[in-house]
């Protein structure tokens, strides 16, 4: 086992630096191999740095005798940031498309832009819709209910209703 303890400057906290075959923590992320309890096999999950649950949980490799896991080792710990890193980019940007939609409608002076933005407060939730025109003039701005549902159908009959509170 080899265990550093290293200050970091840019928070002023302490963090373990630890390489051991069934747990890893370095560079904001901790590797640990876990039994894997679907059935007789392990697991690795990853666990990003001030998170409490994994990012991400994977199978991990039988050892030589058939019994004990494959230990951790630079390689793989740096392969294990990098996909678990790549499953959080992917999360964020799901959120971000499920929070934020955007479509393009016919006006009567061209083409505007509508876009929904979802607030989930966790007290009181809501959304905005707005309109821009295509030099990026806004010309209209509501707040709606977070459930209010962006269409090309539901975007033209604001239009139409020249941009009034819709229901």
């Amino acid at each position: 086992m080899i265990e550093n303890v290293l200050l970091d400057p840019a928070d002023s906290q302490e963090s373990a630096v630890i390489n051991e075959a069934r747990l890893w923590r370095s560079n904001g992320w901790t590797a640990r191999v876990i039994k894997n309890e679907d059935d007789e096999g392990w697991a690795v999950e990853m666990i990003k740095d001030g998170e409490s649950e994994p990012a991400l949980v994977g199978p991990w490799t039988m050892g030589r005798d058939k019994k004990n896991p494959k230990p951790l080792d630079v390689s793989a710990f740096q392969t294990l940031i990098k996909t678990a890193s790549e499953v959080l980019r992917r999360h964020e940007h799901q959120l971000h498309a499920q929070l934020h939609k955007k479509l393009t409608v016919d006006g009567e002076n061209g083409p505007i832009l509508i876009s929904l933005d979802i607030v989930p407060d966790e007290d009181d939730p809501y959304a905005t819709l707005s309109a821009e025109d295509s030099d990026g003039e806004q010309l209209a701005k509501v707040r709606v209910g977070p459930n209010f549902k962006l269409s090309a159908a539901s975007a033209n009959a604001w239009v139409a209703d020249e941009f009034r509170q819709p229901e």
